[in-house]
Protein backbone atom coordinates (compact mmCIF):
# COMPACT_ATOMS: atom_id res chain seq x y z
CA UNK A 1 0.00 0.00 0.00
CA UNK A 2 1.35 3.42 -0.93
CA UNK A 3 -1.00 5.31 1.36
CA UNK A 4 -3.31 6.46 -1.41
CA UNK A 5 -6.73 5.51 -2.67
CA UNK A 6 -8.54 6.39 -5.86
CA UNK A 7 -10.06 9.85 -5.61
CA UNK A 8 -8.29 10.79 -2.37
CA UNK A 9 -5.18 12.70 -1.47
CA UNK A 10 -2.16 10.72 -0.17
CA UNK A 11 -2.40 9.83 3.52
CA UNK A 12 0.07 11.59 5.81
CA UNK A 13 1.31 8.63 7.85
CA UNK A 14 3.08 10.85 10.38
CA UNK A 15 -0.10 12.88 10.85
CA UNK A 16 -2.00 9.66 11.52
CA UNK A 17 0.62 8.58 14.06
CA UNK A 18 0.42 11.98 15.79
CA UNK A 19 -3.37 11.76 15.92
CA UNK A 20 -3.23 8.30 17.48
CA UNK A 21 -0.60 9.40 20.00
CA UNK A 22 -2.71 12.42 20.90
CA UNK A 23 -5.67 10.11 21.44
CA UNK A 24 -3.66 8.20 24.04
CA UNK A 25 -2.28 11.35 25.66
CA UNK A 26 -5.37 11.83 27.83
CA UNK A 27 -4.78 8.51 29.52
CA UNK A 28 -1.08 9.22 29.73
CA UNK A 29 -1.77 12.56 31.41
CA UNK A 30 -3.97 10.85 34.00
CA UNK A 31 -1.26 8.24 34.49
CA UNK A 32 1.37 10.93 35.00
CA UNK A 33 -0.98 12.49 37.52
CA UNK A 34 -0.99 9.19 39.40
CA UNK A 35 2.80 9.13 39.33
CA UNK A 36 2.95 12.67 40.66
CA UNK A 37 0.70 11.63 43.51
CA UNK A 38 2.85 8.57 44.21
CA UNK A 39 5.82 10.92 44.57
CA UNK A 40 3.78 12.98 46.98
CA UNK A 41 3.05 9.82 48.95
CA UNK A 42 6.74 9.22 49.52
CA UNK A 43 7.10 12.76 50.85
CA UNK A 44 4.16 12.43 53.24
CA UNK A 45 4.56 8.86 54.44
CA UNK A 46 7.89 7.04 54.45
CA UNK A 47 6.30 3.65 55.14
CA UNK A 48 6.91 1.16 52.31
CA UNK A 49 3.99 0.60 49.95
CA UNK A 50 3.16 -2.51 48.01
CA UNK A 51 4.33 -2.24 44.39
CA UNK A 52 1.59 -1.35 41.95
CA UNK A 53 0.97 -2.90 38.55
CA UNK A 54 3.58 -2.72 35.84
CA UNK A 55 2.80 0.28 33.69
CA UNK A 56 2.93 -1.59 30.36
CA UNK A 57 0.62 -4.32 31.62
CA UNK A 58 -1.79 -1.73 33.00
CA UNK A 59 -1.99 0.21 29.74
CA UNK A 60 -2.29 -2.93 27.65
CA UNK A 61 -5.16 -4.25 29.72
CA UNK A 62 -6.87 -0.89 30.05
CA UNK A 63 -6.91 -0.30 26.28
CA UNK A 64 -8.12 -3.85 25.70
CA UNK A 65 -10.97 -3.38 28.19
CA UNK A 66 -11.86 0.03 26.78
CA UNK A 67 -12.13 -1.57 23.35
CA UNK A 68 -14.58 -4.05 24.85
CA UNK A 69 -16.51 -1.20 26.45
CA UNK A 70 -16.98 0.32 23.00
CA UNK A 71 -18.34 -3.03 21.78
CA UNK A 72 -20.66 -3.12 24.80
CA UNK A 73 -21.81 0.43 24.06
CA UNK A 74 -22.65 -0.54 20.47
CA UNK A 75 -24.61 -3.54 21.74
CA UNK A 76 -26.54 -1.46 24.27
CA UNK A 77 -27.47 0.95 21.48
CA UNK A 78 -28.40 -1.75 19.00
CA UNK A 79 -30.47 -3.77 21.47
CA UNK A 80 -32.05 -0.68 23.08
CA UNK A 81 -30.88 -1.77 26.51
CA UNK A 82 -31.07 0.43 29.59
CA UNK A 83 -28.20 0.16 32.04
CA UNK A 84 -27.63 1.75 35.45
CA UNK A 85 -24.27 1.38 37.19
CA UNK A 86 -23.98 2.67 40.76
CA UNK A 87 -20.60 3.60 42.23
CA UNK A 88 -20.42 3.96 45.99
CA UNK A 89 -17.58 3.97 48.49
CA UNK A 90 -15.82 6.11 51.02
CA UNK A 91 -14.43 9.51 50.11
CA UNK A 92 -11.19 9.13 48.09
CA UNK A 93 -11.88 5.44 47.35
CA UNK A 94 -11.22 5.93 43.62
CA UNK A 95 -14.75 5.89 42.21
CA UNK A 96 -14.11 8.94 40.06
CA UNK A 97 -10.96 7.50 38.53
CA UNK A 98 -12.75 4.30 37.57
CA UNK A 99 -15.66 6.24 36.07
CA UNK A 100 -13.24 8.36 33.99
CA UNK A 101 -11.65 5.24 32.51
CA UNK A 102 -15.03 3.74 31.69
CA UNK A 103 -16.38 6.83 29.94
CA UNK A 104 -13.09 7.94 28.37
CA UNK A 105 -13.64 6.41 24.92
CA UNK A 106 -17.42 6.10 24.94
CA UNK A 107 -20.02 8.29 23.28
CA UNK A 108 -21.33 10.75 25.92
CA UNK A 109 -24.74 10.58 24.23
CA UNK A 110 -24.84 6.88 25.09
CA UNK A 111 -22.90 6.70 28.35
CA UNK A 112 -23.29 9.61 30.76
CA UNK A 113 -22.48 10.30 34.40
CA UNK A 114 -25.03 11.41 36.98
CA UNK A 115 -23.36 13.12 39.94
CA UNK A 116 -26.10 14.92 41.81
CA UNK A 117 -25.40 17.77 44.24
CA UNK A 118 -27.04 18.04 47.64
CA UNK A 119 -30.84 18.35 47.31
CA UNK A 120 -32.32 21.83 47.30
CA UNK A 121 -35.26 22.91 49.45
CA UNK A 122 -37.84 21.78 46.92
CA UNK A 123 -36.19 18.39 46.36
CA UNK A 124 -36.15 17.75 50.09
CA UNK A 125 -39.95 17.78 50.03
CA UNK A 126 -40.19 15.29 47.14
CA UNK A 127 -40.40 11.53 47.25
CA UNK A 128 -36.83 10.57 48.10
CA UNK A 129 -36.12 8.71 44.84
CA UNK A 130 -37.79 11.33 42.64
CA UNK A 131 -34.74 13.35 41.67
CA UNK A 132 -32.84 10.18 40.77
CA UNK A 133 -35.63 8.93 38.51
CA UNK A 134 -35.10 11.90 36.21
CA UNK A 135 -31.59 10.61 35.44
CA UNK A 136 -32.52 7.01 34.63
CA UNK A 137 -31.60 5.83 31.12
CA UNK A 138 -33.83 5.66 28.08
CA UNK A 139 -33.44 2.87 25.51
CA UNK A 140 -29.86 2.53 24.30
CA UNK A 141 -28.31 4.43 27.21
CA UNK A 142 -25.92 3.72 30.08
CA UNK A 143 -25.99 5.93 33.18
CA UNK A 144 -23.18 5.82 35.74
CA UNK A 145 -24.25 7.17 39.13
CA UNK A 146 -21.29 8.73 40.95
CA UNK A 147 -23.04 8.26 44.27
CA UNK A 148 -26.74 7.59 44.21
CA UNK A 149 -29.84 7.12 46.33
CA UNK A 150 -27.55 5.28 48.75
CA UNK A 151 -26.56 8.68 50.15
CA UNK A 152 -29.39 8.14 52.60
CA UNK A 153 -27.83 4.93 53.91
CA UNK A 154 -24.40 6.56 54.21
CA UNK A 155 -23.70 10.24 54.63
CA UNK A 156 -27.28 11.20 55.55
CA UNK A 157 -27.39 8.56 58.26
CA UNK A 158 -23.96 9.31 59.71
CA UNK A 159 -24.26 13.10 59.55
CA UNK A 160 -27.83 13.20 60.82
CA UNK A 161 -29.35 14.62 57.63
CA UNK A 162 -32.30 12.23 57.82
CA UNK A 163 -34.54 11.07 60.63
CA UNK A 164 -34.53 7.48 61.97
CA UNK A 165 -37.94 6.99 60.33
CA UNK A 166 -36.63 8.22 56.94
CA UNK A 167 -33.62 5.94 57.31
CA UNK A 168 -35.77 2.89 58.02
CA UNK A 169 -38.18 3.80 55.23
CA UNK A 170 -35.22 3.88 52.83
CA UNK A 171 -34.40 0.26 53.57
CA UNK A 172 -38.01 -0.70 53.02
CA UNK A 173 -38.20 1.21 49.74
CA UNK A 174 -34.75 0.83 48.12
CA UNK A 175 -34.92 -2.91 47.40
CA UNK A 176 -38.47 -2.54 46.03
CA UNK A 177 -37.43 0.46 43.97
CA UNK A 178 -34.58 -1.51 42.42
CA UNK A 179 -36.76 -4.55 41.82
CA UNK A 180 -39.19 -2.25 40.03
CA UNK A 181 -36.37 -0.94 37.85
CA UNK A 182 -35.27 -4.46 37.00
CA UNK A 183 -38.83 -5.59 36.26
CA UNK A 184 -39.13 -2.66 33.86
CA UNK A 185 -36.10 -3.97 31.96
CA UNK A 186 -33.34 -1.79 33.42
CA UNK A 187 -30.07 -3.57 34.21
CA UNK A 188 -28.85 -2.43 37.66
CA UNK A 189 -25.24 -2.94 38.75
CA UNK A 190 -23.90 -1.75 42.11
CA UNK A 191 -20.22 -1.40 43.04
CA UNK A 192 -18.75 -0.55 46.44
CA UNK A 193 -15.13 0.65 46.31
CA UNK A 194 -13.37 -0.54 49.45
CA UNK A 195 -10.21 0.97 50.94
CA UNK A 196 -8.52 0.59 54.29
CA UNK A 197 -8.45 3.09 57.14
CA UNK A 198 -4.75 3.69 56.53
CA UNK A 199 -5.20 4.21 52.79
CA UNK A 200 -7.92 6.80 53.24
CA UNK A 201 -5.80 8.68 55.77
CA UNK A 202 -2.94 8.73 53.28
CA UNK A 203 -5.13 9.91 50.39
CA UNK A 204 -6.65 12.66 52.52
CA UNK A 205 -3.18 13.86 53.50
CA UNK A 206 -2.21 13.86 49.85
CA UNK A 207 -5.15 16.11 49.06
CA UNK A 208 -4.18 18.45 51.87
CA UNK A 209 -0.63 18.79 50.54
CA UNK A 210 -1.47 18.85 46.83
CA UNK A 211 -2.73 22.24 45.55
CA UNK A 212 -4.28 20.53 42.50
CA UNK A 213 -6.34 18.22 44.71
CA UNK A 214 -7.33 20.46 47.62
CA UNK A 215 -10.66 21.34 46.00
CA UNK A 216 -11.67 17.70 46.46
CA UNK A 217 -11.40 17.95 50.25
CA UNK A 218 -14.62 19.45 51.57
CA UNK A 219 -15.50 20.02 55.24
CA UNK A 220 -17.86 17.04 54.88
CA UNK A 221 -14.96 14.87 53.72
CA UNK A 222 -12.86 15.91 56.71
CA UNK A 223 -15.71 15.08 59.06
CA UNK A 224 -16.20 11.70 57.38
CA UNK A 225 -12.58 10.91 58.21
CA UNK A 226 -13.23 11.53 61.90
CA UNK A 227 -16.29 9.28 61.76
CA UNK A 228 -14.62 6.33 60.04
CA UNK A 229 -16.21 3.78 62.37
CA UNK A 230 -19.68 5.30 62.00
CA UNK A 231 -19.36 5.06 58.21
CA UNK A 232 -18.16 1.47 58.54
CA UNK A 233 -21.23 0.51 60.55
CA UNK A 234 -23.52 2.31 58.09
CA UNK A 235 -21.85 0.56 55.14
CA UNK A 236 -22.23 -2.85 56.76
CA UNK A 237 -25.93 -2.28 57.38
CA UNK A 238 -26.43 -0.93 53.86
CA UNK A 239 -24.79 -3.91 52.17
CA UNK A 240 -26.65 -6.39 54.35
CA UNK A 241 -30.09 -4.85 53.81
CA UNK A 242 -29.87 -3.96 50.10
CA UNK A 243 -27.91 -6.90 48.67
CA UNK A 244 -30.73 -8.48 46.67
CA UNK A 245 -30.66 -11.12 43.90
CA UNK A 246 -32.10 -8.67 41.36
CA UNK A 247 -29.40 -6.06 42.10
CA UNK A 248 -26.56 -7.45 44.21
CA UNK A 249 -23.63 -5.48 45.54
CA UNK A 250 -20.14 -6.10 44.18
CA UNK A 251 -17.16 -5.04 46.32
CA UNK A 252 -14.07 -3.70 44.53
CA UNK A 253 -10.80 -3.88 46.46
CA UNK A 254 -9.53 -0.38 45.72
CA UNK A 255 -6.29 0.18 47.65
CA UNK A 256 -4.44 -0.34 44.35
CA UNK A 257 -6.19 2.10 42.01
CA UNK A 258 -4.94 0.53 38.79
CA UNK A 259 -6.06 -2.97 39.73
CA UNK A 260 -9.39 -1.60 40.99
CA UNK A 261 -10.12 0.08 37.64
CA UNK A 262 -9.24 -3.00 35.62
CA UNK A 263 -11.13 -5.37 37.92
CA UNK A 264 -14.23 -3.19 37.93
CA UNK A 265 -14.34 -2.76 34.16
CA UNK A 266 -13.60 -6.43 33.57
CA UNK A 267 -16.43 -7.46 35.91
CA UNK A 268 -18.88 -4.97 34.43
CA UNK A 269 -18.27 -6.47 30.98
CA UNK A 270 -19.24 -9.92 32.27
CA UNK A 271 -22.57 -8.71 33.62
CA UNK A 272 -24.13 -7.79 30.27
CA UNK A 273 -23.88 -10.40 27.52
CA UNK A 274 -22.96 -8.59 24.31
CA UNK A 275 -21.76 -9.35 20.80
CA UNK A 276 -20.60 -7.68 17.65
CA UNK A 277 -22.82 -5.13 15.96
CA UNK A 278 -22.67 -4.84 12.20
CA UNK A 279 -22.04 -1.28 11.06
CA UNK A 280 -22.59 -0.17 7.46
CA UNK A 281 -19.33 0.87 5.79
CA UNK A 282 -18.61 4.59 5.88
CA UNK A 283 -17.30 6.23 2.74
CA UNK A 284 -15.92 9.74 2.83
CA UNK A 285 -17.59 11.62 -0.02
CA UNK A 286 -15.76 13.93 -2.36
CA UNK A 287 -15.84 17.48 -1.04
CA UNK A 288 -17.97 19.84 -3.09
CA UNK A 289 -16.01 22.65 -4.68
CA UNK A 290 -17.37 25.83 -6.27
CA UNK A 291 -15.39 28.04 -8.60
CA UNK A 292 -16.96 31.21 -7.18
CA UNK A 293 -16.08 30.39 -3.55
CA UNK A 294 -13.12 32.17 -1.94
CA UNK A 295 -12.24 31.67 1.68
CA UNK A 296 -12.27 34.97 3.55
CA UNK A 297 -9.33 35.86 5.80
CA UNK A 298 -9.88 35.90 9.57
CA UNK A 299 -8.93 39.22 11.24
CA UNK A 300 -5.67 38.79 13.15
CA UNK A 301 -7.14 40.26 16.34
CA UNK A 302 -9.60 37.36 16.54
CA UNK A 303 -6.90 34.73 16.99
CA UNK A 304 -5.99 33.38 20.41
CA UNK A 305 -2.37 34.40 21.14
CA UNK A 306 -0.02 31.57 20.11
CA UNK A 307 1.98 31.29 23.34
CA UNK A 308 3.00 27.68 22.71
Amino acid sequence: MDGTRAGTRPFDIEAIRREMADDFDEELEMELEDERLEQLVSEIDARPRLPTMDRKIYFRELFRLQHELVRLQDWVQAQKLRVVVIFEGRDSAGKGGAIKRITQRLNPRVCRVAALPAPNERERTQWYFQRYVAHLPAAGEIVLFDRSWYNRAGVERVMGFCTPDQYEEFFQSAPEFERMLVRSGIIVLKYWFSITDEEQELRFNMRIHDPLKQWKLSPMDVESRRRWEDYTKAKEVMLARTHIPEAPWWVVEAVDKKKARLNCISHLLTQIPYGDVEHPPVHLPERMRHEDYARQPVPQEMFVPALF
